[in-house]
Formats: C-alpha cells, structure tokens, sequence
C-alpha cells in the first residue's frame, strides 16, 4: 500500500481536530460547544477575537468564559489568553487552523488568573517551542501554587469538566513598554505598576492594528471579581488605556467594543470608590449598598453585577482605609 506523504497525515489529524473529533478513549477532549457556537470575529486586518459566555464557570459551559484572541502575520501566529483548560486550548487550535496554517510560535496572558491561561497546553502540545508571555509575578505566583489552585478550582467549579488539564506557566518575562515582534507586526506590551485587577496584569496593543487586549483590567456587560486588585490601580490603567491610538478594545470579560468601553468601566470602578470614601464615615459597608445600586442604574443589566457588588463595596472600604496611611 502506497504512503500517504506526511504533510497529509498532519492536515487530516488537524482537520478532525477542527471538527472536535475524538477518536477512542485515548483521544485528547476538544471543547464542542466552543467549536460548534463560538466562531472567531475579524475585528481587524489580522487579529481575530472568540467571544466568549459571561457566566460563572461551571459544568454546562465546561469553563469557557473568556475572550480568546489570536493575531495572523505573514509568518506566523501568536494568540493572548487561550483560555480555562486543555480542551478549550485544543478548541481555540482548531478555530485558529480553519484560518491560517501557519506555525503558533508565541502566546501572551494577560494575569494568572486561570480562567485565561490554562489552555496554553494545547499550544505546547502542537509546538513544543512556542514562548509563554506574562508578567513577572504572573510567573511567580503561578509557579508558587497559584497554578495548582487554579486547576483545582476549574476542576470543581466545572464538576471535572477540565479534568486533565496541566498548568504551562509561561517563561518569557514581560516588561512595561516592551515590543515584541510577531511576523510584520508588534505586541506592546502595557504594565500599570502596582495592583490593577490583580498584581500581574498586562495589557497588549496591536501596533497599527488598533486594537488593544486588556484582559480583566476592562470589561463589558460583565462585573468581576476584585479581590486580588485595587480600584484605584484598575482606574489607572483605564486613564492609561485611553491615552493609546486603538479603537477596538477587546475586554477580559464581554463583547468587543470601541474605546468608549474602556471609559464605561472605568466610571463603574469611580462611581462604586468614589461613593464609598464619601460615605465610609457616616454608614457601614452593608447599608451603603442599596445608595450605590441607584448610581449604577446603568449597569443593572450586566452579568454578576447582584454577586460582586456587596464584595466590591467592601474591598473599596479596606482599600480606602489603607489610603490613609
């Protein structure tokens, strides 16, 4: 029987890849829900983004819930937060050969929280030599335990939906300002000093392409978790973000939008400090709720507003207090 050449073999297991198949009980699971409802969205000459859900993860969405990206150049291809496990990662490969075959060499993640990171597995597993972008103490941190933690938290907010999945900590520290080439085109990389949604955040401007990735230091329709983060970090890195040349922001968290994202979220995180430094001396933090519900009418709609709210009052008193020292 005559050989099929190599380059077949390597097209056919990536084309079943695309269609998340599995074959056998060996086979390595591919997230279909991803594949078969998540398509990616052109938002730009070369970058493309996969929305995705908003809710908390759980077993139905199988813990997708953030908004991969990923940038095609004249060589090569280099993706920002592929997401919460394994399969998700194998999903987001599989969306990102129906557009291009050329190599992956480089993924960036914008914090170590897990939700945006644990899918770099998939892209280790098809190219060894691709680079992990992140800030330093994403690194530290994810090294130091908060990888493990993350993927027993995934493991049982998804009832083991991701099960499988192994931490790929990235090793390719990342500076404030730093440009990276990715074929014809650069990455710069943008660190607030200090907390911003957390103490390892970074945000990537496409140059020329207008488009900046924020991860969780902005989002849309979506309110997050703060408790590794400062509101007053977070309000910094919005100023910041408005003073670059981009007009397509893609969030942590929520649908892509125009720069005028970036100042909507930014008034969420001023109208909730702000409220509470007036009032923390008059009112305890539970009494001061319902008064800064009403100035927040215009997020009333947006996904774990009712969850995060009451936490959020409560670390904006702390971080407050700690302003006085």
């Amino acid at each position: 029987m005559k050989k099929l050449p190599k380059s077949a073999v390597v097209l056919s297991t990536s084309l079943l890849l695309s269609l998340g198949f599995n074959a056998g009980a060996d086979s390595k699971p591919v997230h279909q829900d991803l594949l078969d409802k998540h398509k990616p969205e052109k938002i730009s000459e070369h970058v493309y983004v996969i929305q995705g859900p908003t809710g908390y993860p759980n077993k139905e969405n199988q813990g997708f819930m953030n908004n991969p990206g990923f940038i095609v150049t004249d060589k090569e291809v280099a993706v920002i937060d592929p997401g919460s496990s394994a399969a998700i990662g194998r999903a987001v490969l599989a969306h990102i050969r129906k557009v291009t075959d050329k190599p992956i060499t480089q993924v960036f993640t914008t914090h170590v929280h897990g939700d945006h990171w644990l899918g770099n597995q998939a892209f280790k597993e098809e190219n060894p030599d691709v680079k992990f972008f992140a800030h330093p103490t994403m690194i530290e941190e994810a090294t130091n335990g908060a990888a493990a933690e993350w993927i027993s938290t995934m493991d049982t907010m998804t009832e083991k939906a991701t099960a499988g999945t192994e931490a790929i900590i990235p090793t390719e520290v990342l500076v404030n300002a730093q440009e990276i080439k990715v074929g014809d085109l650069t990455l710069k990389a943008h660190i607030i000093e200090g907390k911003v949604h957390s103490a390892t955040d970074v945000m990537y401007e496409v140059v020329g392409e207008k488009v900046l990735f924020t991860g969780d230091n902005i989002n849309n329709k979506r309110i997050v978790r703060m408790d590794d983060g400062s509101f007053v970090g977070s309000i910094k890195a919005a100023e910041h973000a408005l003073t670059l040349d981009v007009d397509k922001v893609v969030p942590g968290h929520g649908p892509t939008g125009s720069k005028n994202t970036l100042t909507y979220y930014r008034d969420y995180l001023s109208k909730v400090y702000s409220s509470v430094k007036e009032m923390r001396n008059e009112m305890e933090a539970h009494e001061m709720k319902p008064k800064i519900a009403e100035k927040l009418a215009d997020y009333k709609d947006w996904q774990g507003l009712d969850e995060e709210l009451g936490k959020h009052i409560s670390l904006s008193v702390l971080e407050a207090e700690q302003e006085d020292f």
